[in-house]
């Protein structure tokens, strides 16, 4: 058994005031309560909360506090993510590792903004992976790139074992991305620790599932402090002998017999992907995506009546694509 103790912070997130004071104070309290914990995750921009406004640069003071308190209590430490906004004026959604002794690790920046809605920020390109001496191998992604697999299989294809997902989602959409959660953790046969905030930090059902996708804890609405055990040696016996003995998905990606034309752009195998319209925010009344409106069949109907050869009291639909008089759809009918 390869154990290993992660915490996740479920917490009430302002908009429009910091709070990393918060923060801090919850982690004394999580350590004070659950002084074996050795790892703690908060949620996706819980620090300052979702406006990128309050951008700071990639070192500030606040990591700093963070490191002192990681120190403090010989914890590995994601707080979260903050807007980093880099020397050139660009905006980015970074999270930072800090070990035990107080130092960082690692950066991951955001490979997937939630755009439309996330406009402004930039996409990362870089992976995140970093090894717990004599525990493990963690990943670290950030909300919405979860919804795309080809981030998580880099990670795992790198070994990684532990998914940590810091997010903020306070949108309906909410239990379809706890289904998405539970569907990483099947297909890649690894732990997803997935923290959102509450407040302007999201609707909370923070979670924790294992490599056979089995929910071990689920928060509700309310803020929580989840600290749980991991077991290591779960996910690499899963991964040699399949979920319950069943599939072997890792090994069966390996010894694949296809490779897909879709990751190589010039393939021409993503067409379809570019007829799609542009990556908006949808209008009021917006009706984009459907071929065709009642009023476009109806006039498409007179056009195809009129293209045959028929009287002019045969052809039930004018021009315009109205009924004609000496035609009642109703009067005509068997019933």
């Amino acid at each position: 058994m390869t154990p290993f103790a992660i915490a996740g912070v479920q917490m009430h997130v302002n908009a429009l005031q910091p709070n990393v004071d918060g923060m801090i104070h919850r982690l004394d309290v999580l350590m004070a309560r659950f002084p074996w914990t050795q790892m703690v995750l908060f949620s996706e921009l819980s620090p300052f909360g979702p406006l990128s406004k309050f951008s700071l640069p990639l070192h500030n003071e606040t990591v700093e506090r963070f490191q002192a308190a990681a120190a403090r209590h010989n914890i590995w430490l994601i707080p979260g993510s903050m807007f980093e906004k880099t020397t050139t004026g660009e905006i980015y959604n970074t999270s930072t590792v800090i070990n035990p002794q107080g130092e960082i690790i690692a950066h991951y920046r955001k490979m997937f903004p939630f755009r439309p809605y996330e406009a402004g920020v930039e996409a990362g390109t870089g992976f995140c992976v970093f090894d717990v001496p004599e525990v493990g191998r963690f990943g670290l992604s950030i909300c919405y790139d979860i919804w795309f697999p080809e981030t998580t299989r880099q990670l795992t294809s790198q070994g990684v074992e532990v998914l940590l997902h810091p997010v903020l989602t306070g949108t309906t959409d909410r239990d379809a991305e706890l289904s998405i959660a539970r569907a990483t953790a099947a297909q890649f046969q690894c732990y997803v620790i997935d923290v959102n905030g509450l407040g302007a930090g999201g609707v909370g059902k923070s979670c924790v599932i294992d490599p056979a996708a089995t929910v071990l804890h689920q928060s509700a609405g309310q803020e929580d402090m989840f600290p749980i055990e991991l077991d290591l040696d779960h996910v690499r016996r899963q991964r040699e002998t399949g979920m319950k003995g069943l599939g072997q998905v890792l090994k069966s990606f390996r010894d694949r017999s296809v490779d897909f034309p879709i990751y190589d752009r010039n393939s021409g195998s993503d067409a379809y992907l570019k007829g799609l319209g542009p990556l908006e925010i949808p209008k009021q009344g917006s009706r984009a995506g459907l071929l065709l409106d009642t009023n476009d069949i109806a006039i498409n109907d007179a056009k195809a009546y009129s293209d045959q050869p028929a009287s002019a009291s045969s052809n039930p639909v004018d021009q315009h694509g109205n009924y004609q008089d000496s035609y009642d759809p109703v009067k005509t009918s068997s019933g």
